[in-house]
């Protein structure tokens, strides 16, 4: 039952995404939701008791979307977690529908950073793991550069969308990288970081 009842949420939570990206939250209602799912409105409110609720576990599902594809350490991790979501949003509607509701969210009445915290925390982790391998210089903050680059990468996806609908999102977050790293990373260590475009899975 609980395996069945994990399936549902998944079923609900990418049906909820797959709405909210071409729809947008104000303009996607509950039923639609259920319908793409295969499932009833009343099974929807068992697993989440508001169409805020299941925007929230949208929003803080993009992870979901990222974290499989990662299998590097410290720097390159780091790095590797922005190659993979440049090219995620431009196939994944789970962690396109993420980001588009933690950007608009102010517009549907809901203030939480959750999600923003979220990779702001893990970006520091890989940070601090760089730092023990000696891969930042020894000015380098780690809590302060994973705050910069949750804010990057917002303001670099947001640039993109309105430029060509993020079809170059996968270059302009390599060429962030080539402008930041410099200024974080030891001399040593710039060489060995991989900055092409994540290719995918074949």
């Amino acid at each position: 039952m609980q395996e069945r009842a994990v399936h549902t949420r998944e079923l609900l939570l990418r049906a909820a995404a797959e709405e909210f990206d071409a729809a947008g939250y104000a303009s996607t209602g509950l039923s639609k939701i259920a319908k793409r799912a295969g499932l009833t409105v009343g099974a929807l409110y068992f697993h989440f008791e508001s169409k805020e609720g299941l925007a929230k576990a949208v929003m803080q599902a993009q992870p979901q979307s990222i974290e499989p594809h990662l299998d590097s350490e410290g720097l390159q991790r780091l790095v590797d977690i922005t190659r993979v979501w440049a090219q995620q949003l431009l196939r994944d509607p789970l962690l396109r529908a993420g980001v588009r509701l933690s950007v608009e969210q102010g517009g549907f009445g809901v203030q939480d950073i959750t999600s923003f915290l979220q990779w702001r925390d893990t970006m520091e982790e890989c940070l601090r793991d760089a730092r023990e391998s000696g891969e930042l210089l020894p000015r380098t903050d780690p809590a302060r550069v994973a705050e910069f680059i949750v804010s990057a990468c917002t303001g670099v996806q947001l640039y993109a969308q309105l430029v060509n609908g993020r079809r170059d999102l996968p270059e302009r977050t390599v060429e962030m990288w080539r402008l930041l790293l410099p200024g974080i990373a030891t001399p040593g260590t710039l060489p060995r970081i991989d900055l092409a475009p994540w290719p995918g899975e074949s």
